[in-house]
């Protein structure tokens, strides 16, 4: 087998390689990746805000369930800031008193 056969293998190894990349991406891209991973009515878990704070720390408003975390992401390490909070569900009765006045 010559040089040129080589050449060719290697050449088709890289455009497949790349090919495979591109795809990935645009899947990525698209947002089409996580439908692959579990449909949106069985998943418990997402992040709803992220804030980088500088280059080496950011805070992540994570949803479980109903129940909300806020968490400090570092470098070194992670920090738990606040859990269990939900958002506050308006009550009913405030609010008609309110338009009232």
């Amino acid at each position: 087998m010559g040089l040129d056969v080589y050449l060719r293998f290697a050449l088709a190894l890289v455009l497949v390689i790349a090919l495979i990349g591109a795809l990935a991406w645009i899947v990525r891209r698209m947002g089409w990746g996580s439908r692959f991973v579990a449909p949106a009515a069985k998943r418990r878990l997402g992040i709803l805000e992220v804030l980088p704070l500088d280059g080496k720390r950011r805070l992540v408003l994570l949803r479980r369930d109903e129940a909300e975390h806020l968490i400090l992401l570092g470098a070194d390490r992670d920090l738990l800031i606040e859990s269990g909070s939900g958002r506050p569900k308006p009550d009913f009765a405030s609010l008609v008193e309110q338009s009232r006045t």
